[in-house]
């Protein structure tokens, strides 16, 4: 069984030593770094393998919501906080799981298999992208070939992602992390937190909008540089 690497970024010393405490009792997890802030933590993504942040959300200087925002390929992250009010925004932002202070070890456990069940994702695809021209996907109780280049794009809802094809969408349980390591980087490229587009399927790009057929997509801030730069314009 591989071993989950974690770091958890809190900016208050108990809410750190609890949480350190309680991970430490997770079989098969290894924490790499305690940090008290986002800075600490984006160092620790620079140089170490980490698979999952467990990120407060009420820091000085940089709260978690916009250092999560701010990461262009994050981990796993699972929301540690003492306020409700921004579960949706979390959702939204593709986390795993926004556990209410005080945490509990049941609550602990219930993420962890959460980040089991995502990590568990990448193994769904039969061959590897950049051995092959297509990939197996599980849909409606049977795994079905899709071929990269009948991909138009790839839509991320939550904890799934829609796959539109010429033919028909396709709704799986993947993340778009996930899905970005299992395309071919030549062909598909990222151009927003929720979208990843087909190069060769692109018909028209205009202000911050990418057009693929009937389809129009938005250009995420983040990634309109590195797009753009991929493209040639």
């Amino acid at each position: 069984m591989k071993v989950i690497n974690c770091i958890i970024v809190d900016d208050e010393p108990q809410a750190r030593k609890l949480m350190e405490t309680f991970v430490s009792q997770l079989g098969g997890w290894k924490i790499l770094r305690v940090c008290g802030n986002a800075i600490e933590a984006f160092e620790a993504l620079q140089s170490l393998p980490v698979d999952v942040i467990f990120l407060d959300i009420k820091m000085p200087t940089i709260t978690g919501i916009d250092f999560l925002k701010s990461l262009k390929n994050p981990p796993l992250v699972i929301f540690t906080t003492a306020y409700n009010k921004y579960a949706m925004e979390g959702y939204e932002l593709n986390v795993v799981d926004y556990l209410l202070k005080p945490i509990s070890i049941h609550r602990l456990l219930q993420a962890a298999e959460k980040v089991s069940e995502r990590l568990k994702e990448k193994t769904e695809t039969i061959a590897p992208a950049s051995e092959t021209s297509y990939m197996f996907i599980k849909h409606d109780n049977k795994l079905v070939k899709v071929n990269f280049a009948d991909i138009l794009y790839i839509e991320g809802m939550q904890n799934f992602v829609r796959i539109h094809t010429g033919a028909k969408p396709y709704l799986i349980t993947h993340t778009m992390k996930a899905m970005e390591e299992l395309l071919p980087q030549s062909m598909f490229f990222r151009v927003h937190k929720s979208y990843i587009v087909n190069l060769d399927a692109i018909t028209a790009i205009f202000g911050n909008t990418i057009e693929i057929g009937k389809s129009e997509i938005g250009i995420g801030s983040n990634y309109k540089a590195d797009f753009m730069e991929k493209i040639g314009g």
